[in-house]
């Protein structure tokens, strides 16, 4: 028979038990509800500008003169004079004695030339005193008919004749002495001299090369697809000029004065024309530039009126992607006037303050929910950025 404490005890351990459990089911937290989660695609967006807009079309060339000259000698001779300006880089102004040769040879003939002409003149009237002579007498014969011989018509013509030709040999004789003297055509940059003091030279004997300074130009090779973008294909449109002298970046204005009217066969571009007034600055406070000087060139060009620039990146066929008002995806077709290096022109198909979608989306389709990176802002952080910003309004 059980006793009262093998009883009691099991009854004891098994209420204690019980309160244990009791108290623990007590102190166990109700599981915690889960938020839902926003799967919703976030996107970044730019807002477009509609602005009015010119265009302009790049090239790039390298400076040189409009005018090139050979000086050549056109008679033969010893050098007796240089001038200190014909140098290598010298600046001579037009009608400039640049060199002479020895004139003593040149000068004898002239004397030769006047006094062959002298005497042609004298024999000339000699030969017209003996026709008047001859005329008169066969006047006084009666029933004479008188020959153009014996009238000396043919002498008279002869003498004619030799004067004439004494005149051509004086002008020989005085474009040869001119000749010895070597004048600058135009005001220009001196690029070479090919002779010293005391040479001997003989005609067609390269004398030195000279360069205009009134106008530089530049040829500018332009793409075929850009010339639709240059009013009158280029005719007088500005151009801004751009290179380094002196190791500073430095900017030259001047103007489309011609195209060359062909298609060069290698590159298929066409070359406009750039010209440049007083290059050196010799008459102007224009910045030097130099012959043989590399630019890049910036033509103004027709004007493409209100359009809008966006990345290129963004366009697909035609195509870019929007966010409506509902925070939708929707495509709108766009026309593109002109690709400028990352970027498109756009002139129609976008209204100002349509928000583009700059993001990249994994699976777009043509209305699906997006939403912006602010509309899934904690409401802590929206209430403490607006809390900021009172703070900041009431210290102003």
């Amino acid at each position: 028979m059980a006793t009262k404490k093998q009883i009691i005890l099991p009854m004891v351990v098994i209420a204690v038990g019980v309160a244990g459990f009791i108290g623990m089911s007590a102190m166990k937290k109700p599981p915690e509800e889960k938020e839902e989660l926003d799967t919703t695609p976030l996107v970044s967006v730019q807002a477009v500008e509609i602005n009015p807009m010119s265009f302009s079309v790049s090239s790039y060339g390298v400076v040189s003169a409009k005018y090139e000259t050979e000086l050549v000698s056109q008679v033969n001779g010893e050098i007796v004079y240089l001038s200190d300006s014909f140098v290598r880089g010298g600046f001579v102004k037009k009608g400039d004695v640049l060199a002479k040769i020895d004139p003593s040879d040149y000068e004898a003939a002239l004397i030769d030339a006047k006094a062959n002409m002298a005497s042609a003149q004298a024999t000339l009237v000699q030969e017209k005193a003996f026709g008047k002579v001859a005329e008169a007498e066969w006047k006084r014969i009666e029933n004479g008919v008188p020959t153009e011989l014996s009238l000396r018509k043919p002498q008279l013509a002869q003498e004619v004749a030799k004067l004439k030709s004494t005149e051509a040999g004086l002008k020989r004789a005085n474009r040869d002495l001119e000749r010895t003297v070597i004048k600058a055509p135009y005001d220009a940059l001196i690029e070479a001299r090919n002779l010293g003091l005391g040479s001997y030279v003989s005609k067609g004997t390269p004398l030195g090369k000279v360069l205009s300074t009134d106008e530089a130009e530049v040829r500018l090779p332009i793409a075929d697809k850009d010339l639709q973008f240059l009013e009158r294909k280029g005719k007088d449109a500005q151009v801004l000029l751009t290179g380094d002298f002196a190791g500073k970046a430095q900017q030259w204005l001047g103007k489309i004065v011609r195209s060359e009217g062909v298609i060069d066969n290698r590159s298929r571009m066409t070359y406009l024309v750039a010209q440049i007034k007083d290059p050196y600055g010799l008459e102007s406070n224009n910045n030097e530039l130099r012959y043989g000087t590399y630019v890049t060139a910036n033509i103004d060009g027709s004007h493409a009126g209100q359009v809008a620039r966006i990345p290129r990146h963004l366009v697909i066929n035609n195509q870019v992607a929007t966010l409506d008002d509902d925070n939708k995806l929707r495509y709108k077709d766009i026309t593109i006037v002109r690709q400028i290096g990352s970027e498109v022109i756009v002139s129609a198909g976008l209204d100002v303050g349509v928000n583009v979608i700059t993001s990249a989306l994994d699976y777009p389709i043509e209305g699906m929910q997006l939403a912006l990176p602010q509309d899934k802002a904690p409401k802590d952080e929206l209430d403490d950025s607006q809390d900021t910003q009172l703070a900041m309004e009431e210290k102003d």
